[in-house]
């Protein structure tokens, strides 16, 4: 069924089993004791940042795909994205699988446009069981949208970090497991902010956009969650999502938390916190969903956020394009 842009599941897809792998910068912050790998070396043991970033995402698709109890014959499809020029990082992961591989690209919101497409899948009866992972890196993002490390470029205050991290999940039928309960589609907003170093700005007009979406469709509204998670719009970004809700009657500020504000030590030298596809990546498939299993959360709205510019519409002055998609998780 599906209302406005809503779609609700009426045959409960379930997250069968997630897993993630942070960097050794992320592993400093919440994730150190809930990811299922933490990194000594961030090149992990590979000759490119790039290759890296792929080995990452490759590895968090297999654990979860091994804690699952699945084999691969088992998955009827891959879906996975991440931030690098033809998606290369999960089209090169999805080399070292048999199951079929729909790539997407949403940016920093790959996380639940995955989720939200993959439930979408399973609960429709077209997939048994599907894949849904991303990840980035820091040092490959920063190559690509703004300048190489070798410069030491100086960061402004309004600067995130890329996380370098990756975590993947496996949605099917099951009597138990988190449900997905519904998922708001995004449309894309665009304030004008043309400044590549202020991901928090450009995106929180997105994710306000499609929660007020998801209250209105579904009929809920803020006091209604456990918590209502954001992707990556970092310490500004989340303030400035608090006061774009407060302003159309919505106030979040009681149980909204930001993956990217809470990602890293709460210190001045991490700027306004982490940003990329791995930041709600790692953070949700790790200690957010071993949070709901063990039923500290209920009831969770997930809208992670992605700003879709590139190198070259950057370079010509292009506004910033964002995006936000939710999905509803339940325990």
């Amino acid at each position: 069924m599906k209302k406005g842009n809503t779609i609700f599941f009426k045959n409960t897809p379930r997250i069968l089993s997630y897993a993630a792998i942070c960097g050794s910068k992320e592993k400093e912050g919440v994730l150190g004791q809930y990811a299922d790998i933490t990194l000594q070396d961030d090149m992990y043991e590979e000759s490119t940042y790039e290759k890296a970033e792929c080995k990452m995402l490759s590895t968090a698709i297999s654990l979860a795909l091994n804690k699952s109890g699945l084999e691969e014959k088992g998955v009827d499809v891959l879906l996975s994205g991440d931030l690098l020029n033809q998606i290369i990082s999960a089209s090169f992961a999805a080399r070292d699988f048999t199951f079929p591989f729909l790539g997407l690209y949403s940016a920093c919101s790959t996380m639940s446009e995955s989720i939200l497409l993959g439930a979408t899948l399973v609960d429709g009866g077209y997939a048994n069981a599907a894949v849904c992972a991303t990840g980035s890196h820091f040092a490959s993002a920063e190559r690509q949208y703004r300048y190489p490390l070798e410069l030491g470029c100086t960061r402004p205050p309004q600067a995130q970090w890329t996380v370098t991290g990756a975590g993947g999940l496996v949605i099917g039928k099951a009597d138990k497991g988190i449900k997905i309960v519904n998922g708001t589609m995004g449309r894309v907003c665009d304030f004008g902010v043309t400044d590549v170093n202020n991901m928090g700005a450009a995106m929180a007009p997105a994710a306000a956009d499609t929660i007020m979406r998801h209250f209105e469709d579904t009929g809920t509204s803020p006091e209604d969650y456990d918590l209502i998670l954001t992707g990556d719009l970092g310490a500004l970004g989340s303030r400035i999502l608090k006061d774009l809700t407060w302003e159309k009657g919505f106030d979040i500020s009681a149980n909204h938390v930001d993956c990217g504000e809470i990602i890293y030590k709460v210190i001045e030298s991490e700027f306004q916190g982490g940003s990329g596809a791995g930041c709600s990546a790692t953070v949700l498939n790790s200690y957010i969903l071993t949070k709901m299993d063990a039923g500290l959360y209920k009831r969770i709205l997930f809208a992670a956020t992605g700003a879709l510019l590139s190198t070259v519409s950057s370079g010509q002055g292009e506004s910033i394009p964002c995006i936000s998609h939710a999905v509803q998780l339940e325990v």
